[in-house]
Protein backbone atom coordinates (compact mmCIF):
# COMPACT_ATOMS: atom_id res chain seq x y z
CA UNK A 1 0.00 0.00 0.00
CA UNK A 2 1.06 3.63 -0.58
CA UNK A 3 3.03 5.20 2.27
CA UNK A 4 1.15 7.85 4.24
CA UNK A 5 2.13 11.45 3.56
CA UNK A 6 0.33 12.67 6.72
CA UNK A 7 0.26 10.17 9.59
CA UNK A 8 -0.22 12.54 12.54
CA UNK A 9 -3.75 11.21 13.11
CA UNK A 10 -2.49 7.62 13.43
CA UNK A 11 0.36 8.78 15.66
CA UNK A 12 -1.98 10.71 17.96
CA UNK A 13 -4.30 7.71 18.26
CA UNK A 14 -1.32 5.76 19.62
CA UNK A 15 -0.24 8.62 21.89
CA UNK A 16 2.94 9.23 19.89
CA UNK A 17 4.48 12.70 19.36
CA UNK A 18 3.03 14.91 16.62
CA UNK A 19 3.83 18.37 15.27
CA UNK A 20 0.27 19.72 15.57
CA UNK A 21 -2.97 18.33 16.97
CA UNK A 22 -4.72 16.38 14.19
CA UNK A 23 -8.32 17.26 13.40
CA UNK A 24 -11.28 15.75 11.56
CA UNK A 25 -15.05 16.16 11.95
CA UNK A 26 -17.78 13.62 12.43
CA UNK A 27 -20.15 13.95 9.42
CA UNK A 28 -17.47 15.96 7.62
CA UNK A 29 -18.89 14.71 4.31
CA UNK A 30 -22.41 16.02 4.63
CA UNK A 31 -25.21 18.45 3.99
CA UNK A 32 -23.36 21.59 5.10
CA UNK A 33 -21.33 21.35 1.85
CA UNK A 34 -23.05 22.53 -1.35
CA UNK A 35 -20.96 20.07 -3.38
CA UNK A 36 -22.30 17.20 -1.23
CA UNK A 37 -25.89 18.34 -1.82
CA UNK A 38 -25.26 18.43 -5.57
CA UNK A 39 -23.82 14.89 -5.56
CA UNK A 40 -26.69 13.58 -3.45
CA UNK A 41 -29.15 15.07 -5.93
CA UNK A 42 -27.37 13.20 -8.72
CA UNK A 43 -27.64 9.97 -6.70
CA UNK A 44 -31.39 10.45 -6.19
CA UNK A 45 -31.56 9.88 -2.42
CA UNK A 46 -29.35 9.23 0.60
CA UNK A 47 -29.43 5.42 0.49
CA UNK A 48 -28.70 5.38 -3.24
CA UNK A 49 -25.71 7.63 -2.57
CA UNK A 50 -24.40 5.21 0.10
CA UNK A 51 -24.70 2.29 -2.34
CA UNK A 52 -23.14 4.05 -5.35
CA UNK A 53 -19.40 3.32 -5.03
CA UNK A 54 -18.01 6.17 -7.20
CA UNK A 55 -20.34 8.76 -5.64
CA UNK A 56 -19.67 7.53 -2.08
CA UNK A 57 -15.98 7.96 -2.83
CA UNK A 58 -16.60 11.41 -4.30
CA UNK A 59 -18.39 12.75 -1.22
CA UNK A 60 -15.82 11.17 1.12
CA UNK A 61 -13.09 13.17 -0.62
CA UNK A 62 -15.02 16.45 -0.99
CA UNK A 63 -14.15 17.89 2.45
CA UNK A 64 -10.47 17.06 1.91
CA UNK A 65 -10.50 19.20 -1.23
CA UNK A 66 -11.71 22.15 0.87
CA UNK A 67 -9.87 21.69 4.16
CA UNK A 68 -6.48 20.43 5.44
CA UNK A 69 -8.12 17.62 7.43
CA UNK A 70 -5.94 14.91 8.94
CA UNK A 71 -8.26 11.98 8.18
CA UNK A 72 -10.98 10.85 5.80
CA UNK A 73 -14.00 8.88 7.01
CA UNK A 74 -15.91 6.47 4.84
CA UNK A 75 -19.20 7.92 3.65
CA UNK A 76 -21.87 5.45 4.68
CA UNK A 77 -24.53 5.03 7.37
CA UNK A 78 -24.62 3.16 10.68
CA UNK A 79 -27.79 1.34 9.59
CA UNK A 80 -26.20 -0.62 6.74
CA UNK A 81 -25.90 -3.68 9.02
CA UNK A 82 -29.60 -3.95 9.96
CA UNK A 83 -30.47 -3.14 6.35
CA UNK A 84 -28.38 -6.15 5.29
CA UNK A 85 -30.38 -8.23 7.80
CA UNK A 86 -33.44 -7.63 5.65
CA UNK A 87 -35.35 -5.09 7.76
CA UNK A 88 -36.28 -2.82 4.86
CA UNK A 89 -34.43 0.42 5.63
CA UNK A 90 -35.82 3.61 4.10
CA UNK A 91 -35.57 7.31 4.85
CA UNK A 92 -38.83 9.21 5.30
CA UNK A 93 -38.73 12.94 4.58
CA UNK A 94 -38.59 14.83 7.86
CA UNK A 95 -38.63 11.61 9.93
CA UNK A 96 -35.17 10.14 9.41
CA UNK A 97 -34.48 6.41 9.06
CA UNK A 98 -37.32 3.89 9.28
CA UNK A 99 -37.57 0.09 9.03
CA UNK A 100 -40.46 -1.63 7.29
CA UNK A 101 -39.93 -4.79 9.38
CA UNK A 102 -38.91 -3.80 12.94
CA UNK A 103 -37.67 -6.46 15.37
CA UNK A 104 -40.16 -6.49 18.24
CA UNK A 105 -40.64 -10.11 19.35
CA UNK A 106 -38.76 -13.36 19.90
CA UNK A 107 -39.62 -14.76 16.48
CA UNK A 108 -38.19 -11.69 14.74
CA UNK A 109 -34.97 -11.79 16.79
CA UNK A 110 -34.50 -15.52 16.26
CA UNK A 111 -35.01 -15.15 12.52
CA UNK A 112 -32.14 -12.68 12.14
CA UNK A 113 -29.02 -13.99 10.42
CA UNK A 114 -25.52 -12.75 11.27
CA UNK A 115 -24.30 -10.58 8.41
CA UNK A 116 -21.63 -11.80 6.01
CA UNK A 117 -20.23 -8.40 5.14
CA UNK A 118 -18.20 -9.34 2.09
CA UNK A 119 -21.37 -10.71 0.48
CA UNK A 120 -24.18 -8.69 2.06
CA UNK A 121 -22.37 -5.35 2.23
CA UNK A 122 -19.99 -5.62 -0.71
CA UNK A 123 -20.87 -2.08 -1.82
CA UNK A 124 -19.34 -0.73 1.41
CA UNK A 125 -16.13 -2.71 0.90
CA UNK A 126 -15.96 -1.54 -2.72
CA UNK A 127 -16.25 2.05 -1.50
CA UNK A 128 -13.51 1.55 1.13
CA UNK A 129 -11.15 0.09 -1.47
CA UNK A 130 -11.82 2.86 -3.99
CA UNK A 131 -11.48 5.65 -1.41
CA UNK A 132 -8.20 4.21 -0.14
CA UNK A 133 -6.83 4.11 -3.70
CA UNK A 134 -8.01 7.64 -4.48
CA UNK A 135 -6.53 9.00 -1.25
CA UNK A 136 -3.15 7.74 -2.46
CA UNK A 137 -1.65 8.12 1.01
CA UNK A 138 -2.83 11.70 1.54
CA UNK A 139 -4.37 10.94 4.96
CA UNK A 140 -5.60 7.79 6.75
CA UNK A 141 -9.07 6.37 6.13
CA UNK A 142 -11.50 5.72 9.00
CA UNK A 143 -14.06 2.93 8.77
CA UNK A 144 -16.98 2.73 11.18
CA UNK A 145 -20.07 1.01 12.48
CA UNK A 146 -22.84 1.69 14.91
CA UNK A 147 -22.61 -0.11 18.26
CA UNK A 148 -24.86 -3.13 18.81
CA UNK A 149 -27.00 -1.21 21.32
CA UNK A 150 -27.42 1.77 18.99
CA UNK A 151 -28.35 -0.49 16.06
CA UNK A 152 -30.80 -2.37 18.29
CA UNK A 153 -32.57 0.87 19.25
CA UNK A 154 -33.43 1.57 15.60
CA UNK A 155 -34.30 -2.04 14.86
CA UNK A 156 -36.68 -2.47 17.80
CA UNK A 157 -38.20 1.01 17.70
CA UNK A 158 -38.57 0.86 13.92
CA UNK A 159 -36.64 4.12 13.55
CA UNK A 160 -35.68 7.11 15.64
CA UNK A 161 -37.16 7.44 19.12
CA UNK A 162 -37.48 10.07 21.83
CA UNK A 163 -38.05 7.76 24.80
CA UNK A 164 -36.70 4.35 23.62
CA UNK A 165 -39.77 2.74 25.16
CA UNK A 166 -39.85 -0.45 23.10
CA UNK A 167 -36.13 -1.23 23.17
CA UNK A 168 -35.77 -0.48 26.89
CA UNK A 169 -38.82 -2.58 27.69
CA UNK A 170 -37.24 -5.49 25.83
CA UNK A 171 -33.90 -4.95 27.63
CA UNK A 172 -35.38 -4.72 31.11
CA UNK A 173 -38.33 -7.13 30.76
CA UNK A 174 -36.80 -9.71 28.39
CA UNK A 175 -33.04 -9.41 28.93
CA UNK A 176 -32.36 -12.85 27.44
CA UNK A 177 -34.01 -11.81 24.18
CA UNK A 178 -32.12 -8.51 24.12
CA UNK A 179 -28.82 -10.32 24.70
CA UNK A 180 -29.60 -12.66 21.79
CA UNK A 181 -30.18 -9.65 19.53
CA UNK A 182 -27.04 -7.87 20.75
CA UNK A 183 -24.93 -11.02 20.34
CA UNK A 184 -26.01 -11.34 16.69
CA UNK A 185 -25.28 -7.66 16.15
CA UNK A 186 -21.86 -7.89 17.83
CA UNK A 187 -20.88 -10.78 15.56
CA UNK A 188 -22.15 -8.86 12.53
CA UNK A 189 -20.34 -5.63 13.48
CA UNK A 190 -17.08 -7.52 14.16
CA UNK A 191 -17.26 -9.08 10.70
CA UNK A 192 -18.24 -5.73 9.17
CA UNK A 193 -15.33 -3.79 10.70
CA UNK A 194 -12.80 -6.52 9.96
CA UNK A 195 -13.98 -6.53 6.34
CA UNK A 196 -13.52 -2.74 6.20
CA UNK A 197 -10.00 -3.12 7.62
CA UNK A 198 -9.19 -5.79 5.01
CA UNK A 199 -10.57 -3.48 2.29
CA UNK A 200 -8.33 -0.61 3.37
CA UNK A 201 -9.64 1.17 6.48
CA UNK A 202 -6.68 2.06 8.73
CA UNK A 203 -8.73 3.07 11.79
CA UNK A 204 -12.24 2.08 12.90
CA UNK A 205 -14.71 3.96 15.07
CA UNK A 206 -17.69 2.49 16.92
CA UNK A 207 -20.53 5.02 17.14
CA UNK A 208 -22.52 4.37 20.31
CA UNK A 209 -24.95 7.18 19.68
CA UNK A 210 -27.62 6.00 22.12
CA UNK A 211 -25.56 4.37 24.88
CA UNK A 212 -26.17 7.47 27.00
CA UNK A 213 -29.91 6.73 27.01
CA UNK A 214 -29.31 3.76 29.32
CA UNK A 215 -28.99 3.63 33.10
CA UNK A 216 -25.49 3.18 34.54
CA UNK A 217 -25.97 -0.56 35.02
CA UNK A 218 -27.80 -0.86 31.70
CA UNK A 219 -24.94 0.78 29.82
CA UNK A 220 -22.38 -1.66 31.16
CA UNK A 221 -24.62 -4.67 30.46
CA UNK A 222 -26.24 -3.82 27.14
CA UNK A 223 -23.79 -1.46 25.46
CA UNK A 224 -20.19 -1.55 26.68
CA UNK A 225 -20.04 -5.33 27.12
CA UNK A 226 -20.80 -5.83 23.43
CA UNK A 227 -18.37 -3.15 22.26
CA UNK A 228 -15.68 -4.99 24.26
CA UNK A 229 -16.61 -8.21 22.44
CA UNK A 230 -16.21 -6.44 19.11
CA UNK A 231 -12.84 -4.93 20.02
CA UNK A 232 -11.60 -8.34 21.17
CA UNK A 233 -12.55 -9.78 17.77
CA UNK A 234 -11.00 -7.09 15.55
CA UNK A 235 -7.69 -7.21 13.70
CA UNK A 236 -5.26 -5.50 16.05
CA UNK A 237 -2.79 -5.21 13.15
CA UNK A 238 -3.21 -5.27 9.39
CA UNK A 239 -0.95 -4.51 6.45
CA UNK A 240 2.00 -4.18 8.85
CA UNK A 241 0.38 -1.47 11.00
CA UNK A 242 -1.63 -1.38 14.22
CA UNK A 243 -5.35 -0.72 13.66
CA UNK A 244 -6.55 1.75 16.32
CA UNK A 245 -10.15 1.56 17.57
CA UNK A 246 -12.10 4.65 18.67
CA UNK A 247 -15.18 4.25 20.89
CA UNK A 248 -17.59 7.18 20.98
CA UNK A 249 -20.52 7.04 23.38
CA UNK A 250 -22.66 10.16 23.22
CA UNK A 251 -23.44 11.29 26.80
CA UNK A 252 -20.95 8.70 28.03
CA UNK A 253 -18.86 10.96 30.27
CA UNK A 254 -19.79 9.15 33.47
CA UNK A 255 -18.32 5.88 32.11
CA UNK A 256 -14.96 7.17 30.84
CA UNK A 257 -12.85 4.86 32.98
CA UNK A 258 -14.86 1.80 31.94
CA UNK A 259 -14.67 2.76 28.25
CA UNK A 260 -10.91 3.34 28.55
CA UNK A 261 -10.59 -0.22 29.89
CA UNK A 262 -12.54 -1.70 26.94
CA UNK A 263 -9.45 -2.34 24.82
CA UNK A 264 -9.93 0.68 22.55
CA UNK A 265 -7.01 2.98 21.78
CA UNK A 266 -9.07 6.17 21.88
CA UNK A 267 -12.17 7.43 23.67
CA UNK A 268 -14.35 9.94 21.84
CA UNK A 269 -15.93 12.65 23.99
CA UNK A 270 -19.09 14.64 23.42
CA UNK A 271 -19.15 18.32 24.37
CA UNK A 272 -20.62 17.83 27.85
CA UNK A 273 -17.35 16.50 29.31
CA UNK A 274 -14.36 18.76 30.00
CA UNK A 275 -11.43 17.23 28.12
CA UNK A 276 -8.88 18.19 30.76
CA UNK A 277 -10.90 16.48 33.47
CA UNK A 278 -11.33 13.45 31.19
CA UNK A 279 -7.55 13.28 30.70
CA UNK A 280 -7.00 13.42 34.45
CA UNK A 281 -9.46 10.54 34.91
CA UNK A 282 -8.10 8.15 32.27
CA UNK A 283 -4.44 9.11 32.45
CA UNK A 284 -2.19 7.57 29.82
CA UNK A 285 -4.40 4.57 29.09
CA UNK A 286 -5.96 5.97 25.92
CA UNK A 287 -5.94 8.93 23.58
CA UNK A 288 -8.91 11.31 23.68
CA UNK A 289 -10.89 12.59 20.70
CA UNK A 290 -13.05 15.70 20.79
CA UNK A 291 -14.86 17.69 21.74
CA UNK A 292 -16.10 21.15 20.68
CA UNK A 293 -19.86 21.71 20.74
CA UNK A 294 -20.93 21.50 17.05
CA UNK A 295 -23.19 24.53 17.48
CA UNK A 296 -20.09 26.62 18.24
CA UNK A 297 -19.61 26.63 14.46
CA UNK A 298 -22.59 29.00 14.20
CA UNK A 299 -20.66 31.57 16.25
CA UNK A 300 -18.26 34.19 14.87
CA UNK A 301 -14.83 33.11 13.60
CA UNK A 302 -13.24 34.92 16.55
CA UNK A 303 -15.37 32.96 19.03
CA UNK A 304 -14.62 29.67 17.25
CA UNK A 305 -10.88 30.32 17.54
CA UNK A 306 -11.29 31.21 21.20
CA UNK A 307 -13.09 27.93 21.90
CA UNK A 308 -10.48 25.90 20.03
CA UNK A 309 -7.80 27.56 22.13
CA UNK A 310 -9.68 26.83 25.36
CA UNK A 311 -10.05 23.11 24.53
CA UNK A 312 -6.37 22.82 23.57
CA UNK A 313 -5.42 24.50 26.85
CA UNK A 314 -7.72 22.22 28.81
CA UNK A 315 -6.13 19.09 27.32
CA UNK A 316 -2.66 20.54 27.83
CA UNK A 317 0.73 19.53 26.47
CA UNK A 318 1.76 16.14 25.19
CA UNK A 319 0.46 13.48 22.85
CA UNK A 320 -2.89 11.74 22.63
CA UNK A 321 -5.37 14.43 21.53
CA UNK A 322 -7.34 14.24 18.29
CA UNK A 323 -9.45 17.37 17.86
CA UNK A 324 -13.02 16.81 16.74
CA UNK A 325 -16.49 18.10 17.39
CA UNK A 326 -18.46 16.59 20.25
CA UNK A 327 -20.91 15.17 17.71
CA UNK A 328 -21.50 15.55 13.96
CA UNK A 329 -21.34 18.86 12.12
CA UNK A 330 -24.87 20.12 11.46
CA UNK A 331 -26.36 20.93 8.02
CA UNK A 332 -26.79 24.70 8.45
CA UNK A 333 -23.14 25.44 9.34
CA UNK A 334 -21.35 27.91 7.06
CA UNK A 335 -18.53 25.93 5.37
CA UNK A 336 -16.21 28.90 5.95
CA UNK A 337 -16.74 28.53 9.71
CA UNK A 338 -15.71 24.88 9.48
CA UNK A 339 -12.56 26.05 7.74
CA UNK A 340 -11.86 28.54 10.54
CA UNK A 341 -12.21 25.70 13.07
CA UNK A 342 -9.76 23.39 11.27
CA UNK A 343 -7.27 26.19 10.64
CA UNK A 344 -7.41 27.25 14.29
CA UNK A 345 -6.56 23.74 15.51
CA UNK A 346 -3.46 23.58 13.33
CA UNK A 347 -2.44 27.16 14.05
CA UNK A 348 -2.90 27.18 17.82
CA UNK A 349 -1.73 23.67 18.73
CA UNK A 350 2.06 23.60 17.97
CA UNK A 351 3.09 25.03 21.38
CA UNK A 352 1.42 22.06 23.06
CA UNK A 353 3.71 19.69 21.14
CA UNK A 354 7.00 21.64 21.24
CA UNK A 355 8.48 19.76 24.19
CA UNK A 356 7.79 16.24 22.92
Amino acid sequence: MTELKNDRFLRALQRQPVDVTPVWMMRQAGRYLPEYRATRQRAGDFLSLCKNTPLACEVTLQPLERYPLDAAILFSDILTVPDAMGLGLYFAEGEGPRFRRPVQDAAAVEALEVVNSKQDLSYVMDAVSLIRRELNGRVPLIGFSGSPWTLATYMVEGGSSKDFRRVKTMAYDQPGLMHLLLEKLALSVTDYLNSQIEAGAQVVQIFDTWGGALSAAGYLEFSLAYMKKIIDGLHSEYDGRPVPVIVFTKQGGQWLEAIADSGCSTVGLDWTTDIGQARARVGDRVALQGNMDPTMLYASPQRIRQEVGAILESFGSGPGHIFNLGHGITPEVDPEHAGVFIEAVHELSPPYHAAQ
